[in-house]
């Protein structure tokens, strides 16, 4: 199990870097608190309410100095940090999210690859912001995860992409809420997504799309223990399944029964209980693989074909009955 926490703004710019970098740093001493495994702090959060020369003269090299006062704490509580902020390498300007591990080092960096237009003929981005090249993946002691930021969000295929890597939770600092979509990614990827804001509602999204953590006007960070050995299944093959897995292993493994979606999360709270064993004992599928047995009998069958028989875990159970 990990603790994640993440963080919003509220809104709240302090009129200088320096004030803003101070405001997130006595929030990320409350989250501390909490003994977290990573805290999220939302998009560029140095820059909150500077424009123009002066927000591009918040921009900051790495290691610097936002990044060395939350590494320090990192390193003293054994905590990762994903750290947004606009940075100045290679002679140019990114949005970034720095990812500091456990020992306060620069484990590695995102670089926002869709920044939002800030001139009417597109010709320039965020007031002189590079993009990206490319997602990227990265691989923590509790599990792989991935990272958009703000605009990314308009941009579906970078999250796909993100999905075929294995990515278990993707983190989504922005300026905005982000709405419906987050939740949709979440579902159609079957991965966590959580957000860490500029305003007032940083969420923790479930595999299945549900809010099951977030912030608020009065409390600026949301906490939640996951564990990222989780899997997603359909329930075509397993309406018994879920009470099967409970009955052997009480208080072990958290399952979140969706069944207007058809579908049921699994996830193991005890460490010595991994999803692979679950998989074995019950005879169960992620739901992705599921459809995947059915576009495979769909491409035989478009060929001209009769499908080959497939052996699936769940045997000749009944499909529609305990």
């Amino acid at each position: 199990m990990a603790r994640i926490v993440t963080t919003c703004q509220h809104g709240r710019g302090q009129g200088s870097a320096a004030g803003n970098r101070e405001y997130m740093l006595a929030l990320f001493e409350r989250a501390l608190k909490q003994n977290p495994d990573l805290v999220c702090l939302p998009e560029t959060f140095v820059g909150v309410g500077l424009h123009g020369p002066v927000g591009q003269a918040a921009a900051e090299p790495v290691p610097g100095p936002t990044t060395d006062a939350f590494a320090r704490r990192a390193k003293e509580h054994r905590c990762y940090v994903i750290c947004p902020l606009r940075t100045v390498r290679e002679g140019r300007h990114w949005n970034s999210a720095v990812v500091i591990d456990r020992s306060g080092d620069i484990l590695g960096i995102y670089d926002k690859i869709h920044p939002v237009t800030s001139s009417p003929d597109y010709t320039d981005f965020e007031e002189g912001i590079s993009p990206g090249r490319e997602p990227t993946v990265f691989d923590l002691d509790f599990g792989r995860i991935g990272i958009q930021i703000c605009f990314d969000a308009g941009f579906p295929e970078t999250w796909e992409s993100l999905a075929r890597e294995g990515v278990r939770m993707v983190f989504w600092p922005s300026a905005y809420h982000g709405g419906f979509p987050l939740q949709m990614y979440a579902c159609l990827h079957r991965f966590y997504v959580v957000t860490a804001v500029h305003t007032d509602c940083s969420r923790i999204i479930d595999p299945c799309g549900r809010v099951v953590a977030q912030t608020d006007a009065l409390v600026n960070y949301a906490v939640r223990d996951v564990s990222l050995d989780f899997l997603v299944a359909h329930y075509d093959f397993n309406f018994g399944t879920p009470d099967r897995i409970m009955d052997a292993y009480p208080g072990r493994v958290r399952i979140t029964s969706y069944l207007e979606d058809a579908h049921f999360l699994v996830e193991p709270l005890d460490p010595s209980l991994p999803i692979a064993r679950l998989q074995a004992e019950f005879g169960i599928e992620p739901a992705r693989q599921y459809f995947d047995r059915h576009r495979e009998a769909y491409a035989a069958l478009a060929a001209g074909k009769p499908p080959a028989p497939q052996t699936a875990a769940h045997g000749s159970r009944a499909q529609y009955a305990k």
